[in-house]
């Protein structure tokens, strides 16, 4: 059976017209949004009324009907277009891990409710796991869920979750029974206004610095029954079944990301020029730039084969994990590379690759560290 590796002409004009849009409606500002902390608001409910918020949603929930490959086209074409990571950041977490659980787990009842508002970007999603001392260890959250009549009751606190401040529904984790672990964790649709519920202190980050960050606080926090997401119990499968998604779908950006810095090493090694003569015809800046085109090689590769896995049904963790581990890491890498080519101009905060360095160390760190991932990695291997 022959592979084909190639995008259909309308998968290649999705990812044409999303860079295009990102690039005319999405990025300017973004350097004004990175220094002042802000949020574009008004660009993501262009995101909305442009259609991408519910490309992959099936149409009856006002979503756009596209196979998980050519979200995943349109999402690579936004990252070329897009050079503001944490409005990106924003994007892949109301799509990704607000959104599709929902899609997956939810009643039709849930899905009726939710998924169009999310889809129009009406409503915006985030997706609250963490907390102050439950990262990497997901088993070990502490917020707890009591059935009191026709509601659950929530009590706990949730840590740098993404949207936070300006979300209206959140996808939450809490549990039942601390002394099950991962069999006492249960997820829950709570909406913005739930009596009980309040938005934390706004967290100030070193990177994607235009995605609003924030701690959420429950307080006898009332939910109504039928807000479970999935059954009583079957929370760190919902759970872990999105961290599938998200690093491996969430990536998809990052090619995109790699190609526009990649391009803009180019023009600058062909434009600025040391000792009589471009610094490009130098061998150490001509090796930083094969890295990169290999890490936009190697990214697009390991992102479509997670897409082409998700089409087929097929969940793996595993190479769901390196996927993250190697996209996340060659990011880091490639934006420390693009501050050598550019020299001092690349430290200072005017040039965009600055920053693309503080943006990129996140992603070794959500979703889980760079450390879990090799974990997962190498438990499967060694069956340990």
């Amino acid at each position: 059976m022959a592979l084909d590796f190639s995008l259909t002409p309308e998968q290649e004009a999705m990812r044409e017209g999303c860079r295009k849009f990102a690039e005319k409606e999405i990025s300017p500002g973004a350097l004004e949004r990175d220094i002042e902390g802000r949020f574009h608001l008004e660009g993501f409910k262009k995101c909305g009324e442009f259609g991408l918020l519910g490309l992959p949603f099936p149409t009856e929930y006002g979503g756009g009907g596209a196979d998980i490959i050519t979200f995943m086209a349109a999402m690579e074409g936004f990252g070329w277009g897009c050079r503001d990571g944490g409005f990106n950041l924003s994007l892949g977490a109301h799509i990704v891990i607000c959104a599709v659980p929902i899609w997956i787990f939810g009643t039709e009842e849930q899905k009726k409710k939710y998924l169009p508002k999310l889809c129009s970007g009406e409503w915006i999603g985030a997706f609250a796991l963490t907390e102050p001392n439950a990262g990497s260890d997901v088993q070990n959250i502490q917020t707890t869920a009591v059935k009191k009549g026709d509601k659950w009751i929530l009590n706990g606190t949730k840590m740098f979750i993404t949207n936070g401040p300006y979300a209206s529904v959140f996808v939450v984790f809490a549990t039942l029974d601390k002394t099950k672990r991962a069999g006492g964790i249960t997820a829950f649709i709570v909406e913005k206004d739930s009596k009980g519920f309040s938005v934390g202190k706004h967290l100030d980050k070193m990177g994607m610095r235009s995605s609003p960050t924030s701690e959420l606080i429950f307080e006898d926090c009332e939910v109504p029954a039928e807000n479970m997401l999935g059954k009583e119990g079957q929370g760190f499968l919902v759970a872990m079944e999105t961290l599938g998604w998200e690093r491996s779908t969430m990536t998809a950006v990052a090619i995109g990301g790699f190609e526009k810095l990649l391009d803009k090493c180019i023009q600058y090694s062909r434009e600025r020029v040391q000792f009589g003569k471009p610094i490009g015809k130098f061998q150490e800046i001509q090796h930083k730039i094969a890295n990169m085109k290999c890490a936009v090689e190697m990214a697009r590769l390991l992102i479509y084969k997670c897409a082409w896995q998700k089409s087929k049904g097929i969940n793996d963790m595993v190479f769901n994990s390196i996927t993250k581990l190697v996209v996340s890491e060659l990011g880091v890498r490639n934006a420390l590379d693009a501050i050598q080519i550019h020299g001092g101009y690349g430290y200072m905060r005017e040039f965009e690759v600055e920053r693309g360095l503080r943006d990129s160390v996140l992603a070794t760190l959500g979703g889980g560290t760079s450390e879990i991932q090799r974990g997962i990695i190498a438990r499967s291997l060694l069956k340990m």
